[in-house]
């Protein structure tokens, strides 16, 4: 199945993230992750629950120090990644350069000091895209087979 995600990502002290080539400093907080998957987006997201990786995306940098707490998977045919980053930027400060290399924007990394999970869905539900939460790589592959069983995966 393809499509983008949102990640729910908690880091629970100020920390210097650094990746091949760049180094951030992210203060304690709420982060949003804004990706895509246009192969499998439950192979990627599931992926990101996992502890032990390659290092490839400055995602998988963060999410060394950092608790991934949930994903919006958001299943379509057509990328979203860049429209969603430009929306959820309109709501929440983003951390400039950070996995962003690929789109139009300047980020796909956003910064909340309280939970954001609520305006994250009320970001999806007036955008209109079907989607699904989920907490752990259990949620995601439960999720993948329900969508193959009535013919969606």
């Amino acid at each position: 199945m393809k499509g983008s995600y949102l990640l729910v990502i908690y880091l629970e002290r100020d920390a210097n993230i650094r990746t091949k080539a760049r180094e951030f400093r992210l203060k304690k907080g709420y982060y949003i992750y804004v990706g895509s998957a246009m192969n499998s987006l439950e192979k990627r997201v599931a992926r990101h629950f996992k502890k032990k990786k390659r290092l490839h995306w400055h995602i998988d940098f963060l999410l060394q120090k950092a608790r991934l707490l949930s994903a919006y998977l958001i299943p379509s045919e057509e990328r979203l990644e860049e429209e969603l980053s430009r929306t959820v930027g309109e709501v929440f400060k983003g951390i400039e350069g950070f996995g962003a290399s690929d789109v139009g924007v300047k980020t796909n990394l956003y910064y909340s000091a309280i939970p954001p999970d609520g305006t994250i869905c009320n970001i999806l539900n007036s955008r209109g895209p079907r989607w699904k939460r989920v907490k752990s790589y259990e949620d995601i592959m439960n999720w993948r087979e329900e969508n193959a069983e009535n013919g969606e995966g």
